[in-house]
């Protein structure tokens, strides 16, 4: 579809993708911002859904780039984790043309909420490393392939989910999760992008303005986590953790499912 980008517009477009890649980078919860933003342009929500992968990969690119020259991800030990955190989105892009969201859209505000609620009060949550509950290989087709399904076929929430998973089964501090979450993030947000695109959902150029806020908000968030790690990241994931749960509770209210 056409959509008329005027300077006005683009500047909107890039300046909300910044802030939500800044948060994304931190705590997830960025598509609170970008994908109302996409549809107050006056996408249809499939296009805006599309249009916000694309640009999502900026973000989720960029950070996971910062976090691997920084040392906190080695990629060659996680190539595992990402074929399968790629499979899965795949898969579950596909699932989802074929069964029923509806019971995953009313127990979705309560997981999250879930995760807010355990990083706000578990005191397992800190910087430093502890022993692993699933090896390597065990991880990444459980909790990789398992996430990548979900984002595939639903999505909000994907990076808390993915961070809670490291904290909790691999054992990891919160910092060295967020950025192993966000490279798999990237993973399931490329596999998810290439099935819109060949659905022919996206709006590029919008997309592509978007994915250049992305990439600076995003560089500048994993800063924080590296120099800031748990002081930053677990005030922010409670906090989206919340309005993520409100917003789609207000959604469902609306849709009449309560």
């Amino acid at each position: 579809m056409e959509i008329e980008l005027t300077l006005q517009l683009a500047l909107i477009l890039f300046s909300v993708a910044l802030v939500a890649g800044f948060i994304d980078s931190i705590a997830g919860g960025g598509g609170l911002l970008t994908i109302p933003a996409l549809m107050w342009v006056g996408l249809p929500p499939a296009a805006a859904l599309a249009t916000n992968k694309l640009q999502a990969c900026g973000g989720s690119f960029f950070a996971s780039v910062y976090f691997v020259r920084k040392g906190m991800v080695n990629v060659n030990e996680m190539k595992l984790a990402i074929a399968c955190a790629l499979v899965g989105a795949a898969s579950g892009t596909t699932l989802v043309q074929m069964v029923d969201a509806s019971v995953l859209k009313m127990i979705l505000p309560f997981l999250i909420l879930a995760i807010g609620c355990y990083f706000l009060f578990s005191k397992k949550i800190t910087d430093g490393d502890r022993a692993r509950v699933l090896n390597p290989t065990a991880f990444a087709f459980t909790v990789a392939l398992g996430i990548g399904v979900y984002d595939g076929f639903f999505g909000p929430g994907t990076g808390s989910f993915f961070a809670l998973g490291f904290v909790t089964l691999a054992g990891f501090g919160l910092a060295k999760a967020t950025a192993h979450a966000k490279v798999l993030n990237f993973a399931t947000n490329i596999s998810s992008l290439l099935f819109f695109a060949l659905g022919g959902k996206v709006v590029w150029l919008l997309g592509l303005v978007m994915l250049a806020g992305q990439a600076l908000g995003a560089t500048l968030g994993s800063r924080l986590v590296v120099t800031k790690g748990t002081k930053i990241i677990r005030p922010l994931v409670v906090t989206m953790s919340l309005a993520m749960s409100i917003k789609l509770l207000t959604e469902q209210y609306h849709l009449g499912l309560f």
